[in-house]
């Protein structure tokens, strides 16, 4: 008798784990929340060298929040915003830091709904989206281009997004999401600024409901 209330328990243990991530799988409706860190690629901040040096936005690391909500399992759209305090190096007068906000709208499509490894759901998902950002360089700097006189000081500017990711469940709604982007910022300076290509590298942990 007891071996077969033993062997109950152990079923009914079995099917409410399939149960708890049967509810982790998304759904029209249900959102979720994450927090993430990572790593930020830079690129060149200005088209052309001023005082023989061209300035450049370093590599550095990068961390912030998303918040998701799915119209269906297979797409949603996702509000993110992040932060950088990054350096702009090769400037005149020497490195300087240009700490880096950013807020974007972004529409999320889900390419493997249903999809589980090791019976945990495992969502690949790709992200397309557009947003504002901002440049903090904490001091303007006097330089030259060609033979003339200029300021190199911050500015803001659009920046759009495309980019690739998967999320893996843990346990019940929380889960972990692996995700890198191409990032195009229009400008982060304003004398001589050019459009920046970066790149996103970042890991977070996220809760669903």
């Amino acid at each position: 008798m007891s071996r077969r209330i033993g062997l109950l328990g152990v079923v009914a243990m079995f099917v409410a784990a399939r149960s708890e991530l049967a509810r982790a799988q998304v759904s029209s409706g249900s959102q979720d929340v994450q927090i993430y860190a990572g790593e930020l690629f830079g690129d060149r901040l200005t088209d052309t060298p001023l005082s023989g040096r061209t300035p450049r936005l370093d590599d550095s690391v990068t961390f912030g929040g998303r918040y998701t909500y799915y119209f269906t399992n297979l797409w949603g759209v996702q509000l993110s915003a992040g932060y950088s305090p990054s350096r702009a190096g090769h400037a005149p007068g020497g490195t300087d830091d240009l700490g880096l906000t950013t807020v974007d709208l972004d529409v999320l499509l889900n390419f493997t709904p249903g999809y589980r490894v090791a019976g945990h759901p495992f969502i690949g998902y790709t992200v397309l989206g557009v947003g504002y950002a901002w440049a903090n360089l904490d001091h303007s700097a006097l330089a030259i281009a060609g033979t003339t006189p200029v300021t190199l000081a911050d500015t803001n500017g659009c920046t759009a997004n495309i980019g690739l990711g998967a999320k893996y469940y843990l346990r019940d709604n929380v889960f972990i999401d692996f995700d890198t982007r191409y990032r195009y910022l229009s400008k982060l300076v304003s004398d001589h600024g050019q459009g920046l290509n970066t790149a996103e590298t970042t890991l977070s942990i996220g809760y669903q409901f």
